[in-house]
């Protein structure tokens, strides 16, 4: 663990101070989910910014098609097992990528904030806890290349069993007053996708013998929509994304999909949501379900003794936040009970051209990664040892 304030200084003082440079290595590579090319690419830089007593595996990737996952592992002396958490992929187009640039104090580029930042930060603590192996039994470190389009069941979680906690590098926030927070917190999420089967016809001279796909799935979509009750008890957000229907002009759409971006406390009430969608729409048949089911995370009982430790160890509050959006910590969460995500640097405009990290938020979220996993690492030790 890291232990002593002038090695821990000295840690967060190295990740700091190289994270510039690593974060542009990554990002200089586009790698949108489901590019085997890109990934691998991705995954062959953070294997060079390993420690060297790492040793390396390439799991299958849970989603099927999808370059092989990056499992690192660093053994050592002493008690505690950790896991560190992310992924390279990223959601933005090839033809839409920007390499790494500074404006300020923004480093602005594709995937800066989600969530290669997290993975420079992640690697500078598997560096650190592998220079004091007599401080854990071992820290392990995996990196996906498809959690941001996965439907696939997530294929990890079992591998990690019985580790003492996982720490999950998603970008970092402050609480109202100013506080560095983690997350360990997460709703449920879903990806509620309707199929629509009409009748084609020619929209100009017989409208009347087609059965239209295009209104049956907007019909579809403001019922999704009139669920959305983000102030209600399930914390409910139902939103439309993605509609595709017809393929003319001059054509009544016999065929088409629609997606919807679902979110809540729990999984059961997301349900809820694709019993709206009806069977039939005006002689268009209508199939509704959830191509994705990611688990909501709450581990705030479980994580309270390791987020007050953290705090103790780095002298300033470190305080337990929620968040809405979806992360891997779920998955893990249903094995590992001690969940801390949101470990990244601060940053904003995730899956936007003007995605960035905040500069200045490095050494601190260094600071408060390497005190959490440093926590973690000492409350094992001490709970070996009784």
């Amino acid at each position: 663990m890291i232990d002593g304030a002038e090695r821990f200084a000295r840690a967060a003082g190295d990740i700091a101070t190289r994270a510039e440079r690593e974060l542009e290595a990554l990002v200089a590579i586009s790698s949108p989910s489901g590019d085997r090319d890109g990934a691998e690419e991705a995954v062959a830089v953070a294997s060079a910014l390993l420690p060297s007593a790492a040793e390396i595996e390439r799991p299958p990737c849970s989603s099927p098609g999808h370059a092989p996952d990056l499992i690192a592992r660093v053994g050592g002396t002493g008690r505690g097992r950790i896991l560190l958490l992310g992924h390279l992929d990223t959601v933005i187009a090839h033809s839409a990528h920007r390499p790494l640039e500074r404006a300020g104090d923004r480093l602005v580029g594709s995937g800066a904030n989600d969530m290669k930042g997290g993975v420079v930060l992640a690697l500078g603590v598997l560096r650190a806890v592998a220079a004091a192996p007599e401080g854990h039994e071992e820290v392990a470190l995996l990196l996906v290349t498809d959690e941001e389009w996965r439907t696939a069941p997530f294929a990890h979680a079992a591998r990690f069993e019985g580790f003492d906690a996982c720490l999950c590098f998603e970008a970092g926030q402050l609480d109202p007053e100013g506080n560095e927070a983690v997350v360990v917190r997460r709703k449920a999420a879903g990806t509620l996708l309707v199929n629509a089967r009409g009748v084609a016809a020619h929209s100009g001279s017989a409208p009347h013998q087609g059965r239209n796909a295009l209104l049956a799935l907007a019909a579809a979509a403001e019922r999704v929509a009139a669920r959305h009750d983000p102030a209600g008890a399930d914390r409910l957000t139902a939103v439309p994304t993605i509609l595709r229907s017809g393929e003319a002009f001059n054509v009544v759409p016999a065929e088409g999909e629609l997606y919807c971006d679902l979110r809540a406390d729990r999984l059961e009430a997301l349900e809820a949501v694709v019993g709206e969608v009806p069977e039939d729409f005006e002689g268009v048949e209508l199939t509704a379900g959830l191509a994705r089911r990611w688990p909501g995370m709450d581990a705030r009982a479980a994580a309270a003794p390791l987020v007050a430790e953290a705090s103790r160890r780095l002298g300033r509050p470190v305080v337990a936040a929620a968040r809405g959006g979806a992360s891997d910590a779920s998955h893990m969460a249903t094995m590992v009970p001690v969940c801390v995500d949101g470990l990244g640097p601060r940053g904003g405009a995730a899956h936007n051209p003007e995605e960035y990290v905040s500069a200045d938020s490095i050494r601190p979220r260094a600071e408060v990664a390497l005190a959490v996993a440093g926590a973690a690492l000492a409350m094992a030790d001490q709970a070996g040892s009784r």
